[in-house]
């Protein structure tokens, strides 16, 4: 198994990240894995609403999900309707704004690393790769 299958089965090494390599890498390797890929395009995307919706198309939030950042921050530490031995959440086209104001910017990017810490008390590696 490659080096690359291996990190991506550490919870400990998990969190936030540029992506280091090209997206097919990616996809074979969480695969390989046996992890969940959430693929979230974000091109275009302007401002939270755009935003919360590019996420809650990609990784399938159930159709209660609220639209708001406290749904996001519950539905990254749910996930129950993607059972999987771990999570890797590719935002796609991200620049460094990610479309967002920098206040909900700082709150996307909180959210992400407290659903990172959440999975990874219960030893399952979550991923947000930035590409």
């Amino acid at each position: 198994m490659d080096a690359w299958v291996e990190q991506l089965k550490s919870s400990e090494k998990s969190g936030s990240y540029r992506l280091g390599c090209n997206l097919d890498q990616l996809q074979a390797s969480v695969c390989d894995a046996g992890l969940m890929l959430f693929d979230v395009e974000l091109q275009g995307v302007k401002g939270k609403q755009d935003f919360l919706a590019a996420l809650a198309v990609a990784a399938h939030f159930p159709a209660g999900f609220g639209g708001n950042w406290d749904a996001l921050a519950d539905a990254l530490c749910d996930l129950s309707w993607a059972e999987s031995g771990g999570y890797v959440l590719l935002l796609r086209n991200a620049d460094d704004s990610l479309g967002l104001s920098a206040n909900d910017r700082e709150i996307a990017r909180d959210i992400f690393a407290d659903a990172v810490l959440y999975w990874r008390r219960r030893s399952k590696p979550c991923w947000i790769f930035y590409a």
